[in-house]
């Protein structure tokens, strides 16, 4: 597989504070890349770039397709935990159709196929019985379930995650990484995530963003090479067949 977005040299900020500098990252079709590092070290801006959400002040983004290069690709994006109103009447099948607009879709209604795509993927994310609930009446892994339905349903090229296991339990999170290592086999994801052992019992590479971006190929990583990443002492616990948690040895 070859590569779908190359990033180089990227540069980013907000007013005169540059959050981000010359962050380099090339993405395989097949890649399961974890994105770590720490608070306010820039790991959603670069995302928000990929994205095309953020312009950055420095550095180019370029996207390809069968190894030619084109204007944009097929992203899906599961943010950061939004808070959805309990009250609002849209269901799950509602919210994963949502996914489709502007793919193929005409005014006024969502075709026959798109439909059958809906209840294709309402059964892939495990959430049959619950496509005519409503998504403020699941539960936290459900509604991420949802959610990422509605990310794959347009059958992206990548898809990114920012912190896609927040609030929901261990049990709903096994669920989610198992969906995203099928998820996987069809096309590249992005994972940014704080939980530094959960990311590398589940991804194939690892680059980690403090300003700068360093990237690792592969998962077999050193708590030394963390502490340097991290500015501080970093102890990874349970990477393995153990609960996967990450500790501060020192509070900083």
């Amino acid at each position: 597989m070859s590569i779908i977005v190359s990033a180089q040299g990227i540069c980013a900020g907000y007013g005169d504070r540059e959050v981000l500098h010359d962050a380099s990252l090339d993405v395989d079709g097949h890649d399961y890349i974890g994105i770590i590092g720490p608070n306010g070290g820039g790991k959603t801006t670069f995302v928000k770039c990929l994205l095309g959400l953020k312009h950055p002040t420095a550095g180019t983004i370029e996207y390809f397709r069968d190894g030619q290069k084109v204007k944009n690709i097929n992203i899906g994006y599961l943010p950061q935990y939004t808070a959805v109103d309990n009250n609002f009447p849209i269901t799950v099948r509602e919210v994963i159709l949502s996914g489709t607009l502007g793919k193929d879709g005409y005014a006024g209604g969502y075709s026959k196929r798109q439909k059958a795509e809906a209840d294709e993927v309402i059964s892939r994310m495990g959430l049959d019985g619950l496509a005519d609930r409503t998504i403020g009446s699941l539960s936290g892994g459900q509604r991420q379930r949802a959610l990422l339905g509605r990310a794959v349903i347009a059958r992206p090229d990548l898809l990114i995650l920012d912190e896609p296991s927040t609030y929901i339990d261990k049990v709903h999170e096994t669920r989610l990484y198992q969906l995203l290592s099928d998820i996987n086999r069809h096309c590249a994801i992005i994972l940014v995530s704080h939980d530094i052992g959960t990311v590398l019992a589940n991804v194939k590479s690892v680059a980690c963003i403090n300003v700068t971006l360093d990237y690792h190929p592969g998962t077999e990583v050193s708590e030394e090479w963390l502490d340097n990443k991290f500015n501080c002492p970093i102890e990874i616990v349970g990477h393995g067949d153990l609960p996967h948690r990450v500790l501060g040895r020192h509070a900083h």
